[in-house]
């Protein structure tokens, strides 16, 4: 694990700690979410968050300027405090630790389901629990369409990949004609 991952889970855990105790633990990850969002929208937004030769109180105005009046006070502080610190390069790293986070501590977990269709709502309802019962967390489903399965889908909760996927059964098949 790297340094920056390392530190990036020491901010998330403790902002999951003061947002547990605030009652806002899921506020406080949709508004991450959010900000994920927005900086994965303007790279060029996070460039400038991250140059060096941009002081921390002008990076601090413009994650105010940018933030302030959409995230909680929480957030902000830490979005501040990453600045402050010089840490503004795991700004991603701690959004997806205090996801990770929160799910555990609410028995949850973040399904990505790979399908070469969208999914209707009955169907992300139907994998969710599904992957509820094998898992015993509650399941978030979040689609992605990629086109390339051909067929079935493919399902990525934390570290583990259930693959249903008419290409993945094809990789299957060719690797076993390989080793024959």
């Amino acid at each position: 694990m790297s340094k920056e991952t390392i530190l990036a889970k020491r901010y998330a855990r403790a902002l999951f700690e003061v947002a547990r105790e605030r009652g806002k633990v899921a506020e406080v990850e949709q508004e991450l979410g959010a900000i994920a969002a927005a900086l994965n929208a303007n790279p060029d937004y996070v460039k400038l968050l991250e140059h060096p030769n941009i002081s921390a109180s002008k990076k601090s105005a413009m994650l105010q300027q940018a933030f302030g009046a959409n995230v909680s006070e929480e957030v902000l502080n830490t979005l501040q405090l990453l600045v402050k610190r010089g840490r503004e390069s795991i700004l991603r790293e701690l959004v997806t630790g205090y996801s990770q986070i929160a799910n555990d501590a609410l028995g949850q977990a973040q399904a990505k389901v790979y399908t070469p269709l969208p999914l209707s709502d009955a169907e992300s309802t139907r994998i969710a629990v599904a992957f509820g019962q094998v898992t015993g967390k509650r399941i978030r489903v979040e689609n992605i369409v990629d086109r390339s399965l051909l067929g079935g889908l493919q399902v990525r909760i934390g570290d583990r990949l259930y693959d249903g996927s008419l290409s993945g059964k094809l990789k299957r098949i060719e690797k076993s004609l390989n080793q024959a």
